[in-house]
């Protein structure tokens, strides 16, 4: 759970200050390639404008991510504000998906038909962005080693690096050949990439929001860990999902052993710190039953009965 203590750590504070730039400079670079774009009639160069403004969104979602991050948990939000960050990124990843599809539409279009190109304003403007993209990917380079939403800003940042390059080689392939049908055919390119990367990528704030079990974690393994806990006999109605990026959650109900019933405490305690040193599950919530007393055809997992 994120925890405030009314101002940001150093760290934290300099991250801020990289992400910032980054998005200045995603934002000045995407205003000149689509000005750029315009001009030049490149409809690859606007394609790789659109593919740096959803960077430059990305960016903006997790620098204010960042600092909701930071927000302790109140009567308002008791699980705290961790999970703006992964609305935001559900919306970012359709945003791309719908503009994928645009550009594959608006490229056939121009297969169909070649506009004129001006290549050298493609080929410079190319080799700015490719500039700027590394910049960008530098500024993160450290970070994304710690968090999940900051290293897909910086794949995101590759991505760009390579669609520039494919944009430069457009370029040059109509001043040296004048082959028109180039840019269309990079711009459709570019937009294939970037429905694989948000096709790819979306499955995971939508299982963060369906309260889905952890990608990194194995309930099956969970479960037998819990089992084997001395003086439990079962356990039921388990669930298991991620609260925020770095947090993942268990409640279930324990059954316990007539005989070991005096020892529930202790149970307790033993079946906590497994969870935590074994998965990494430091938040969970256990409901204990007494064998003689425990629920019938009870579910494993979720809150109903095990009839079908």
């Amino acid at each position: 759970m994120p925890h405030s203590n009314g101002h940001a750590p150093v760290e934290a504070q300099a991250g801020d200050r990289r992400v910032s730039i980054a998005i200045w400079a995603n934002a000045v670079l995407t205003a000149a390639q689509v000005v750029g774009g315009i001009l030049s009639g490149s409809l690859a160069l606007i394609a790789d404008a659109l593919h740096n403004f959803s960077d430059m969104a990305s960016l903006v979602i997790a620098f204010a991510a960042r600092k909701i991050a930071r927000r302790p948990a109140d009567a308002r939000m008791t699980f705290g504000y961790g999970r703006a960050e992964v609305v935001a990124a559900l919306i970012n990843y359709a945003t791309l998906i719908l503009v994928g599809l645009y550009l594959i539409y608006e490229g056939v279009i121009r297969l169909i038909d070649p506009p004129e190109v001006q290549g050298w304003t493609v080929v410079i403007l190319g080799g700015v962005a490719l500039a700027v993209d590394a910049l960008t990917a530098a500024l993160t380079w450290s970070m994304q080693k710690h968090s999940v939403n900051i290293r897909a800003l910086f794949l995101h940042n590759l991505s760009d690096a390579l669609a520039s390059v494919a944009v430069i080689v457009g370029g040059l392939l109509i001043l040296l050949h004048e082959l028109a049908w180039v840019d269309p055919a990079i711009t459709i390119g570019i937009a294939l990439y970037i429905l694989f990367l948000a096709l790819t990528e979306i499955d995971s704030p939508i299982r963060t929001l369906m309260l889905g079990s952890p990608p990194d974690i194995d309930p099956a393994a969970v479960i037998d860990e819990v089992r084997a806990v001395d003086g439990v006999a079962d356990l039921h109605h388990v669930h298991l999902w991620q609260m925020q990026e770095h947090a993942a959650a268990l409640d279930c109900h324990v059954v316990v052993k007539a005989a070991c019933w005096p020892r529930v405490e202790t149970i307790r305690q033993e079946i906590k710190a497994k969870l935590e040193t074994g998965f990494g599950i430091a938040h969970s919530s256990l409901e204990f039953e007494h064998e003689d007393r425990a629920h019938k055809d009870a579910a494993l997992f979720g809150d109903g009965d095990g009839r079908h």
